[in-house]
């Protein structure tokens, strides 16, 4: 059995007669959190959606736990929450829960497992429709974990939500990782890589890091994921990058690892 849950390997997207993704290889480990940081229109989402098997490619492949993206096989196996909320406003928490736990074949008990996993048992009757912006998006949460799968596709969870529902949504993200699940997040929010084991940084379809961290901040010689983005985009611009500083030993020790 592979040590990587997702494989996309030399993976090109066309959308409306432009490439969106012109030739992308990357890998996730199993039971880590991946960030998938970049600007807006960087090709983030089609990636996603390629990894969730609802993109149509041009060439390459994308594998995940072993199978086919969008196999019937990782229909349990893979849940995919979306930008936009994913449960219907007219139907209580619980309704929405239980309606995709049927989706997938899971039972009423997988509902409310699912419901007290993002901490909703005191709105599980409540209308989406009524919820506040951050219980909208622990409700999809709840959605997307009812299946119990084994990877995660989480596209920008966190947009729009002040600094403290960030943090309580980030605080469940641990908790599947740490139960062995495997989590795939976009955000553009920079200040989210810290919570990440590895950054993929994506520009114009491109990965212009893969690595941890502290890997990043060696190679690029800055303190922050912000500013190593920054400094990675002007190099791939051909511009003029601020030296690194004394003591930094030019290598990539950390990148890749």
């Amino acid at each position: 059995m592979t040590d990587d849950a997702i494989v996309v390997d030399d993976l090109r997207v066309v959308r409306g007669g432009r490439e969106v993704i012109p030739g992308l290889s990357m890998t996730v480990p199993r039971g880590e959190i991946v960030g998938l940081l970049g600007p807006s229109g960087g090709g983030k989402s089609t990636l996603m959606r390629a990894v969730v098997g609802v993109q149509v490619v041009a060439s390459g492949t994308v594998t995940v736990l072993g199978e086919a993206a969008g196999s019937p096989a990782l229909r349990r196996r893979v849940g995919y929450l979306t930008q936009a909320p994913s449960v219907y406003a007219d139907l209580t928490v619980r309704e929405n829960v239980r309606y995709l736990a049927r989706v997938v074949g899971a039972d009423a008990a997988a509902a409310e497992r699912a419901i007290a996993a993002v901490d909703l048992t005191d709105h599980a009757d409540a209308r989406a429709g009524a919820l506040s912006g951050g219980q909208l998006s622990r409700a999809g949460l709840a959605c997307t974990l009812v299946g119990d799968p084994d990877v995660l596709v989480l596209d920008e969870p966190t947009v729009g939500l002040d600094p403290v529902l960030r943090r309580d949504l980030w605080r469940i993200f641990r908790g599947l990782a740490a139960d062995g699940r495997t989590l795939l997040v976009s955000s553009h929010v920079m200040d989210e890589a810290v919570r990440c084991d590895r950054l993929v940084l994506l520009r114009a379809g491109r990965v212009l890091s893969d690595s941890t961290l502290p890997g990043l901040l060696e190679r690029t010689g800055t303190t922050d994921a912000e500013s190593a983005f920054l400094a990675l985009v002007d190099a791939d611009d051909g511009r003029a990058v601020d030296p690194p500083p004394e003591g930094y030993r030019g290598r990539h020790a950390g990148e890749g690892s």
